[in-house]
């Protein structure tokens, strides 16, 4: 069954969520980061540098750009594919399956906080 939500309720849930973050001790992500990070974990593998920038239509260096800061979160990992060098191959990592869990959690509990 959809949940329907006015547009302010929608807003104030993702108000809510954007405020949770920024006073946890989680890194803090861009949208953009959060935007790829979430389709590397909800989106079946593989993903790839260029299969990401098609998808959210943004250019190769925007995704090589977000992974280098979240691969330094230890978010992600990069390896070249074996059956085609040219591909870089985006892997999940524990650290990164956690961090979207949580942040699962947050949007469950704030929208669990909404006044219908």
């Amino acid at each position: 069954m959809p949940v329907i939500l006015r547009p302010s309720q929608a807003l104030r849930l993702w108000q809510q969520v954007c405020v949770a973050e920024v006073r946890s001790d989680m890194p803090d992500l861009t949208e953009r980061q959060l935007a790829i990070l979430l389709t590397i974990y909800l989106d079946p593998p593989p993903h790839t540098v260029r299969g990401l920038a098609e998808k959210l239509k943004v250019t190769k260096p925007v995704i090589t750009r977000a992974l280098d800061t979240m691969g330094g979160l230890k978010l992600v990992t990069r390896h070249r594919d074996e059956c085609d060098r040219r591909n870089v191959l985006i892997r999940r990592t524990v650290e990164g399956a956690l961090f979207v869990e949580r942040f699962g959690d947050v949007a469950v509990a704030k929208a669990a906080e909404l006044s219908l």
